[in-house]
């Protein structure tokens, strides 16, 4: 033995050829996976100074005692160390480097033997050895600047070299993981083979390359020079590429761009003076709000996973599901479920809406085959996992049935109470409702143990989240059954108790009464717009109501009211009901706060319609000036206070969850890390007093709860500070 320590184990071995190598391998102990913390970062540095002792050794092989290779970094980590400040930083990755090059620099051929995901980190490790076998199920990458940071141990230097500064500029500014074949293809790994054969080949690397029949010093010697590009390739390459990413990351993620300013920079560096480029890159942007709130939500990210995890334990199988009613929805439930491999039943009452759901799947597949996500013959195996059908025949075999018939309590409830009828005693109900009261649809049911919410969000393809709604009488069990179900389907379920609109609407409602009050006060709507997507949101308040459609607005808005009536109940009209008592829904029928053309692709585009602003003025009352800031804040105060309110009534267990919702439900910007976290950034008391300014004015939807006052107070926020348990 060479090297023990709590991560990593260094032993020699023989090769079939005779020579003297020896095995460095991670495995973390007490830990499913590899991550390289300080601690393991730290023990790979003594285990480089012990492989630089041995006198005898002939070559090294890097692989892995895990599933994975390393994950990466352990995030957990970065929030306290972001705040010991640039300089901090930017010697930590130098001595990461040190490390790293010391791998690179031995007087011997090295090779990783990647057995499955290397990510981040991980991945620059496997690009110090001068060779890389990969097993055809890895996929490798470097993810960073989804994180609002860029690779900073090596990636940013060694990457272009390996691979061209094209390649590498698509794999780090996309933050891509990357199967085995494209690796191969573009030479970031030098050979693809089944896992039972990966240590064989790695092993026959160093055979080959110890007689000299591959030239590992060649290999070496390029990774370490600068790029061989001239001036105008590498102005082709890289100021081409800055115009589309800058295009494609939008001016709220400045990462992609600064990693490819850095490669740039770097371009016509040696090694050492290209990696202390990197090592500044990274520790400012390490600094940034950006980073802290992006490494924020993949820890809360963490969160509701574990949360999830839990709760399939629990579980029962589930193998066969229903969906009832076949619309637009319904297909898009069933598509969903059938392309994860969970066969569906689609039931409906008319042969019309059992077409409109098959043709929604079909056409949902369809789009997976153009984009060579699936092979027309794949295709055709997962549609027969949707069984369309107008009776309840097969009803006896299902173990979970979700109904999303039409959003009327009266219907919901007749259709649960026939379906309970013809299910198995232990079969999960659930309902695709998006306001109405799990308790109050519960009343009729004969097991309401047996019933919850599964709130999808539409389109039920793109959002991640579900929301699971826990009735009063609802089972852990039917919980545990649904949240296994979601995860089956690939979605985020997040678990929140019955309230009118649950966590999501019940908090996005707010933020329309927010934006009705503008309007009624003279603000232009496209103005509004305009600043809340220069904020960060995907879509302004009147352009995401046309989408939402102006009926399903209204009936919502009458379920927080009467819920909710102290705050979100309004005297007069607003300028919602204005658009909807004139028929104009949105999308729907192409006019509402917009009017809508199909563009060249066939998609809805929005332009501006006079006649909208012709029927606002009915509600107009008032014309005051408004500025940027102004607008923002009457925005997102009543949208953050509802986000309070529902982490006090204990509607959502913790702010990790609550602000993964609003991410992944609303599209609330990543970049600012959720609703809580914002109010943490902007500070508990700074907000309150915001807060209480508004609610003078504009009344109780704005006003500050007596809990978060005295949080304000007691100066706490809603998440530990970097370095706090």
């Amino acid at each position: 033995m060479i090297y023990q320590g709590n991560a990593i184990t260094v032993e020699r071995r023989d090769t079939l050829g005779g020579h003297h190598i020896a095995r460095l391998i991670f495995d973390l102990k007490d830990e499913s996976v590899n991550k390289l913390s300080s601690a393991v970062v730290t023990e790979l540095g003594e285990a480089v100074r012990a492989l630089q002792a041995e006198s005898d050794l002939q070559g090294l092989m890097i692989g892995s005692g895990k599933d994975a290779f390393i994950v990466g970094a352990d995030i957990t980590e970065f929030h306290s160390l972001f705040t010991k400040g640039e300089a901090y930083l930017e010697e930590m990755n130098l001595k990461v480097h040190e490390i790293f090059n010391a791998i690179e620099d031995l007087p011997f051929p090295t090779v990783a033997a990647i057995n499955g995901l290397a990510l981040g980190g991980g991945c620059e490790v496997l690009l110090t050895t001068d060779f890389r076998v990969m097993s055809e199920k890895a996929k490798i990458g470097l993810p960073e600047t989804k994180l609002g940071i860029l690779p900073g141990w090596g990636g940013c230097v060694r990457l272009p070299r390996l691979i061209g500064a094209d390649n590498a500029i698509e794999w780090i500014a996309g933050g891509t993981e990357n199967r085995a074949d494209a690796s191969l293809k573009v030479g970031a790994v030098d050979a693809v083979v089944t896992p039972e054969q990966l240590e064989e080949a790695a092993l026959d690397i160093l055979d080959r390359a110890n007689a000299g029949e591959l030239d590992y010093q060649a290999r070496r010697a390029e990774k370490k020079g600068p790029l061989t590009l001239n001036a105008i390739e590498q102005m082709m390459a890289f100021e081409t590429a800055k115009g589309y990413v800058a295009g494609k990351a939008g001016p709220h993620y400045p990462a992609p761009i600064e990693a490819i300013k850095v490669i740039q920079k770097g371009a016509g560096e040696e090694r050492s003076r290209a990696q202390a480029i990197e090592a500044k890159a990274f520790a400012k942007l390490a600094l940034s709000s950006v980073a802290f709130n992006l490494v924020g939500l993949f820890m809360n990210d963490q969160v509701v996973k574990k949360k999830a995890s839990k709760y399939e334990k629990l579980a029962q199988p589930v193998k066969q599901t229903a969906v009832l009613g076949a619309g637009i929805m319904g297909g898009g439930i069933a598509y969903q479920s059938a392309s994860k491999g969970t066969p569906i039943l689609m039931k409906d009452i008319k042969d019309e809406a059992i077409e409109l759901g098959l043709k929604e799947s079909r056409k949902l597949f369809a789009k997976q085959v153009e984009r060579k996500k699936l092979t027309s013959e794949q295709m055709a195996e997962k549609l027969t996992n949707i069984r369309p059908t107008l009776s309840y025949g097969d009803f006896g075999n299902v173990d979970l049935v979700v109904e999303a018939v039409v959003e009327n309590p009266k219907v919901k409830g007749a259709v649960l109470s026939e379906v309970e009828e013809m299910v198995g005693e232990n079969t999960i109900l659930t309902s695709n409702t998006s306001t109405i009261s799990i308790n109050r649809l519960a009343q009729n049911l004969k097991r309401p143990e047996n019933f919850c919410g599964m709130h999808f969000f539409n389109p039920v393809h793109r959002m991640p989240l579900v929301e699971v709604i826990r009735g009063e009488k609802t089972s852990d069990a039917a919980v545990a059954a649904t949240v296994a179900y979601a995860r089956a389907m690939g979605k985020t379920p997040i678990v929140v108790n019955d309230c009118p609109g649950f966590l999501v609407n019940r908090v996005l409602f707010p933020y329309f009464g927010g934006f009705s009050l503008l309007v009624e006060q003279g603000a232009d709507f496209q103005r509004v717009d305009n600043v809340m997507e220069k904020f960060g949101w995907p879509m302004g308040p009147a352009y995401l109501l046309d989408v939402v459609g102006m009926d399903t607005a209204v009936h919502a808005n009458e379920v927080m009211a009467e819920g909710f009536p102290d705050r979100m109940a309004r005297e007069g009209r607003t300028a919602i009901q204005v658009m909807y008592e004139n028929e104009r829904l949105g999308q729907k029928n192409a006019k509402g706060f917009y009017a809508y053309e199909e563009d060249k692709k066939g998609k809805p585009k929005k332009v501006t319609d006079e006649q909208a602003y012709a029927l606002i003025k009915e509600v107009v009352s008032d014309q005051k000036e408004f500025s940027d800031e102004d607008i923002i804040a009457r925005m997102m105060v009543p949208l953050c206070m509802e986000t309070v309110r529902c982490l006090e009534d204990n509607i959502v267990d913790t702010p990790a969850e609550a602000d993964m919702a609003l991410i992944y439900g609303i599209g609330f910007p990543p970049f600012r890390g959720g609703a809580l976290r914002y109010i943490d950034a902007m500070g508990v008391a700074e907000f309150v007093k915001l807060a209480e300014e508004l609610a003078e004015e504009l009344g109780p939807l704005y006003a500050p709860t007596e809990k978060l006052r005295q949080m304000a107070t007691n100066n706490e926020q809603f998440y530990p500070a970097p370095g706090q348990a």
